[in-house]
C-alpha cells in the first residue's frame, strides 16, 4: 500500500483504523468480485487520494463525511488539472467504496447515491483496417525461430481478441487443435470457449511443432507461449513484440494487442456478426461495451467511402 503521511500520532491512529477498512474494501473486490489486479491496483491508488484528501479536512471517520465533502473532493480534482475521465474514474471508485462501507455497516447512508458524475466522453478505439492487418501478419516479417513464435501470438491474438493476461496465462492443455478451439480464462475467473481459424491454427501448428521444443527447459512446463529462457512470456514481452512488428510493417498507427482485440471486434461486425456472439468471444459482462464497436464500423464505412467515392 502506498505510505501516507500521518503527522500527529492520534491521527495516525485514525488514519491507520481509515486505511485498514479501504483495505477491507479491497480483499472484497479480489475474493469475493473476483475483479483482476490491475484493477485492484487502480482502485487502492484511487482510495489513498480520498483517504489523503479527508486527512487534510481532519476528517477521522467515513460516517463525518457528507455530499459537501465529496462534492469539495471533485472540485479538489479538478485543481489537479486532471482529465475529466481520470476524474470519473476516482469517482466511481468513490462510489462503489461507499457502497461497500454501507453493506458491511460502516456508515448508516450512501452518500454518494445522489452525486451526478461528470460526463465521460467515449473515445472509439483505434483498430486496424483489413490492409493494415494483412501488413502487420505477412509471413515475410517472421523469419527466425522466435519469429515463428511472435507470428503465432500476433495470429492468435487477431483471431481470439485475447487480452494480454489472457493469452500470457495459456496451458497446452487449453488448446482444442482438432476443434480448432480454445479455453480462456478471463476477468473475475469467467471461463469462455473462444474459436481460431485456418491461419492461427497453422502459425500455432508450426510454433508448438519446430519453435517450443527448443525454447522449453522444464519438461513439466505447461505454458504455451515461452520467451528464449522458457519462461512465461511477459506483458512487456508481447507489449515490445507487438510494437516491433508494426514498426516492421511500417503501419503509422499506434498498435497495442488491445489494438489488435479492438481490430477483431470491429471486423466481426462488419462482415455481419451478431453482436452477442462478440459479446461472448471478448468476454464482455456488459453489452454496451461491446456496441461501441459498432460506431467504429460505422466510422470505418464513413472513412472508406470518402476515401474511394470518386465525385469529391
Amino acid at each position: 500500500m502506498l505510505p501516507i503521511d500521518t503527522g500527529i500520532s492520534g491521527f495516525a491512529n485514525i488514519m491507520k483504523k481509515l486505511e485498514e477498512t479501504l483495505e477491507c474494501f479491497l480483499d472484497y473486490l479480489s475474493i469475493e468480485r473476483g475483479l483482476a489486479q490491475n484493477t485492484i491496483i487502480s482502485y487502492r491508488y484511487d482510495l489513498i487520494k480520498y483517504v489523503s484528501f479527508l486527512k487534510k479536512k481532519k476528517v477521522s471517520s467515513f460516517n463525518q463525511t457528507n455530499k459537501a465533502l465529496v462534492n469539495n473532493y471533485f472540485v479538489y480534482l479538478r485543481g489537479k488539472d486532471l482529465e475529466i475521465n481520470s476524474i470519473s474514474r476516482n469517482l466511481v471508485a468513490v462510489k462503489m467504496f461507499y457502497r461497500f462501507l454501507l453493506m458491511e455497516g460502516f456508515i448508516k447512508e450512501d452518500i454518494t447515491s445522489l452525486i451526478e458524475f461528470p460526463r465521460v466522453s467515449k473515445k472509439l478505439p483505434h483498430v486496424l483496417s483489413p490492409r493494415e492487418i494483412n501488413l502487420l501478419l505477412d509471413e515475410a516479417n517472421f523469419k527466425s525461430k522466435l519469429g515463428l513464435r511472435d507470428r503465432a501470438v500476433l495470429e492468435l491474438f487477431y483471431a481470439t481478441g485475447m487480452r494480454v493476461s489472457e493469452l500470457i496465462h495459456l496451458k497446452i492443455n487449453d488448446l482444442n487443435m482438432e476443434n480448432r478451439m480454445l479455453k480462456c480464462l478471463g476477468k473475475g475467473s469467467k471461463e469462455r470457449i473462444i474459436p481460431f481459424g485456418d491461419k492461427a491454427y497453422q502459425s500455432l501448428n508450426l510454433y508448438l511443432d519446430k519453435v517450443r521444443p527448443k525454447l522449453v527447459k522444464n519438461p513439466d512446463e505447461n505454458t504455451l507461449f515461452l520467451n528464449s529462457r522458457g519462461e512465461r512470456l511477459s506483458r512487456q514481452g508481447v507489449f515490445y513484440l507487438v510494437k516491433l512488428y508494426a514498426q516492421k510493417s511500417r503501419i503509422k498507427k499506434k498498435v497495442t494487442p488491445h489494438t489488435l482485440r479492438h481490430t477483431l471486434a470491429t471486423h466481426l461486425l462488419e462482415n455481419g456478426a451478431d453482436l452477442r456472439s462478440v459479446q461472448e468471444m471478448l468476454g464482455h459482462s456488459d453489452i454496451s461495451t461491446t456496441q461501441i464497436y459498432t460506431h467504429v464500423s460505422r466510422k470505418w464505412v464513413s472513412e472508406e467511402y470518402y476515401r474511394a467515392f470518386p465525385r469529391t
